[in-house]
């Protein structure tokens, strides 16, 4: 691409705002490097991995290049065979993980992010080189005694040597009969070595080796001469020491070295997925959409002059170095019948901003950049974008010249190609207007000729005119507010700007003799151009309103409807719910009874098997028609047929409002109906219920009645019996009594020490065909007397 174009265009700011986001020196290098290409592949597979950038960071919270530093200063060193300090070492150790994790994470999800995971092929695993740095440098920066054998070993010597050492000079300084000589009882150290501060005029009092003296010169630091070898002893265990960090120091550095061109290999592949990420982040802060990148497509039966076969669309685009809050979005296109666009409208209208938009964005999609444009927008990729904005003309001000506006041109025509996008500014400015124009003209005619798309901004009448009248030409404007006598920013692709001159001094109070002299020394079919323009403009400004206001009414519709249906789903909601509780209610229940007969039959299984086997078998077959009287799913019940008729009490019937099946208990008012649905009733219209079913004919009566048992009487009289006759003998009677339908019996086991009555009362109290029992009242025997009442059958 061309620098000065790119400068022009303030392509580097774009760099620099999106570097911002990188984490680490190389990737900030890669960015102000970076430059738009021209091909197609390439570009589409720069805007996937943005795109695939920003879809995977919310997901992946550690997708990021925290912890990454630039280490090629320390494998220069390393490659050098200079030691790296335990500081640079981790360093290497921390990039080296951070690469190993964003490895995982990217090939972790390689199915759906193959351009990502593409990256993480390119970082090496090297975990080992971690590791061993990890096993020898603390988090501090620190050799760890477990870095070797002999360095732990040094170590433990040292300070063993140390406490002893310090041990003997402080007996020393504690000594009485050295306290006179010291300034101070303490121990310190002066090159490496303990010593004690002495007062100089003692200075023979305490022998030894004097390495220092205070700036006063009153306290010499002596080393007594009784803790020298020890002293020594002690730095040589220490120096010991700092060879062995040394040498620990160098063999980590080695692997360092010999891993290098793995590690530089995985630093370069940091730096193009951090730059990546921070593309991502920066579309994000833009509110920046991937654009659809196409090659050049020739229009069938048309030459490369009718029409190169570019396409540019870019919808509600705005320039992204511009505030958000106050940037006008612009359509700018090329169309199937036109490459060359002529822009023009009043000075600072936003003609240079909407050039600039459409070179800068196009720049941008060609560095895989989000562009500030709808979705939708397409461009094809071009060889080159070479513009003339004027000398280091900024989007506020213009400071071109004539010539330096042909310099920059005559270098444009000489690079430029039916793939390339030349953007024009103030074509023919800055020198006679009629030159001017006719030069304008004839620019645009050679471009036109060559098939290069190119738009241009001007205030020629004479150019609007060749631009309405060129094939392959059109006009655009950038409108004026006459109301507030300030511009709109708003680009118009098919109608040439107005002057709007006259209008103008008309509304700030020029004499009105002046104005309409001057529009009489206007030509006519300038005027007439100028209110054909309005009316267009008017007509247009409606449609657009109109449309506008229909898209408002659909968008409308389009939220009621969605809130309806929210509604509906949360009805559906609410009667599946009430019919699973009700359902799961009736399971309970059933299931229940079901537990309690079972009980009763195994309680009852000894006395009169026969009939409490058919009562029994009865209970059972009526829950079971009770629990296929439950399953009221939906799937079923659309499948039967719909029967015609009346409704009436017993007949099943299918509830539309519930989405259940039941049957008809009752008729409360003339148009309603009182339905059994599973173990609740409801009332519904009777328009809401259809037929499924009709009540069963009644069952016709048995030919045979029943065999009559005969009554065992109302008393039972257990005096005088032992407890397992006395119960025997209850048991007997109580099916006897229950058999015969009696309601009710008296069991006579009279006072004495109340044993057999408890015995009683128990049994009683236990037996399944019992319902309550009491002690006899005076009259019939006081406690003495038991009265059992039976269950209902």
């Amino acid at each position: 691409m061309n620098e000065h174009t790119l400068r022009i265009l303030e392509y580097h700011k774009i760099l620099t705002r999106a570097a911002r986001y990188c984490s680490f020196e190389m990737s900030r290098e890669l960015a102000q490097r970076w430059r738009p290409t021209s091909d197609l592949g390439e570009a589409r597979l720069w805007q996937q991995e943005t795109e695939e950038a920003r879809r995977l960071s919310p997901q992946q919270p550690d997708l990021h290049l925290g912890g990454v530093s630039d280490l090629r200063p320390y494998l220069d060193q390393a490659e050098r065979g200079a030691a790296l300090t335990p500081l640079e070492l981790l360093e290497v150790r921390s990039t080296l993980l951070r690469a190993r994790r964003l490895r995982r994470i990217l090939l972790a999800n390689a199915e759906n992010y193959p351009a990502l995971a593409s990256w993480g092929e390119r970082l090496h695993d090297l975990e080992h080189v971690a590791a061993e740095i990890d096993r020898a440098i603390s988090e501090r920066g620190e050799v760890l005694d477990s870095a070797s054998p002999r360095l732990a070993r040094l170590r433990a010597e040292v300070r063993i040597l140390q406490d002893r050492l310090l041990d003997r000079i402080q007996r020393i300084a504690r000594n009485p009969d050295n306290a006179p000589y010291l300034q101070e009882s303490i121990v310190t150290q002066r090159q490496g070595r303990y010593v004690l501060p002495v007062r100089s005029e003692f200075k023979g009092r305490i022998p030894g080796i004097v390495h220092d003296q205070s700036g006063s010169g009153a306290t010499l630091f002596i080393e007594p001469f009784a803790i020298v070898d020890l002293n020594n002893e002690w730095r040589q265990r220490q120096m010991e020491e700092e060879e062995e960090v040394a040498r620990i120091l160098r063999e980590l550095s080695e692997l360092v070295a010999d891993e290098s061109p793995y590690i530089r290999e995985t630093l370069d592949a940091l730096a193009g997925l951090d730059w990546i990420l921070a593309r991502a982040h920066y579309a994000d802060e833009i509110e920046a959409n991937r654009p659809e990148l196409l090659g050049f497509q020739p229009r069938p039966g048309l030459r490369p002059a009718q029409h190169p076969g570019v396409i540019l669309e870019l919808r509600r685009a705005r320039h992204p170095l511009l505030d958000p809050a106050t940037v006008v979005p612009i359509d700018f296109h090329f169309g199937d019948d036109y490459f060359i666009i002529v822009i023009t409208g009043p000075n600072t209208g936003g003609k240079t901003v909407s050039l600039k938009t459409a070179g800068l964005l196009s720049l941008m999609a060609q560095s895989g950049l989000a562009i500030p444009a709808k979705p939708g927008s397409r461009l094809t990729l071009f060889e080159g974008v070479y513009a003339d904005i004027g000398d280091e003309q900024s989007i506020e001000q213009s400071l071109s010249t004539f010539s330096s506006h042909m310099t920059h041109i005559v270098e444009i025509l000489r690079l430029a190609t039916p793939h390339s996008l030349v953007l024009l500014d103030e074509l023919g400015a800055g020198t006679d207007p009629e030159e001017g124009s006719a030069l304008a003209r004839a620019l645009l005619a050679h471009l036109r000729d060559r098939g290069i798309p190119a738009a241009a901004t001007t205030h020629y009448s004479e150019v609007k005119l060749f631009a309405h009248s060129t094939e392959g030409v059109v006009n655009a404007s950038v409108e004026f507010d006459l109301d507030t006598l300030s511009p709109t920013y708003e680009l118009t692709i098919g109608l040439p700007g107005r002057s709007n001159a006259l209008a103008i001094a008309r509304r700030l109070g020029l004499p009105r003799e002046i104005v309409d002299a001057a529009e009489n020394m206007v030509q006519p079919d300038s005027l007439l151009a100028d209110s054909l323009l309005a009316d267009i403009r008017a007509a247009r400004d409606a449609a657009r309103k109109a449309q506008q206001d229909a898209e408002a009414l659909a968008r409308e519709n389009r939220a009621r409807e969605a809130e309806l249906r929210g509604q509906l789903a949360k009805i559906e909601e609410a009667r599946r719910a009430v019919l699973n509780e009700a359902r799961a209610e009736a399971q309970a229940e059933l299931e229940a009874l079901q537990k309690e007969i079972a009980r009763i039959r195994s309680r009852m299984s000894k006395v009169a098997p026969g009939l409490h086997d058919r009562f029994l078998a009865e209970a059972e077959k009526a829950l079971k028609a009770r629990a296929e009287a439950e399953k009221v799913l939906p799937e079923t019940v659309d499948a039967e047929e719909k029967l015609s008729g009346p409704v009436r009490v017993g007949d099943v019937v299918w509830v539309e409002s519930l989405q259940a099946r039941g049957e008809v208990r009752d008729f409360p008012t003339a148009d309603e109906v009182e339905v059994q649905v599973g173990a609740f009733r409801a009332r519904v219209p009777l328009h809401d219920v259809e037929l499924r079913a009709r009540a069963s004919a009644p069952a016709e009566p048995a030919t045979s009645a029943p065999t009559a048992h005969p009554s065992p009487g109302m008393e039972l009289d257990l005096r005088g019996m032992r407890v397992e006759e006395a119960l025997a003998a209850l048991d007997e009677y109580l099916d006897a009594a229950y058999l015969a339908d009696l309601p009710w019996v008296r069991i006579i086991h009279g006072k004495g020490t109340g044993a057999l009555r408890q015995v009683v009362r128990e049994a009683l109290r236990n037996h399944p065909i019992i319902a309550r029992f009491r002690s006899g009242e005076q009259g019939e025997g006081g406690d003495g007397v038991t009265v059992a009442y039976f269950v209902e059958r």
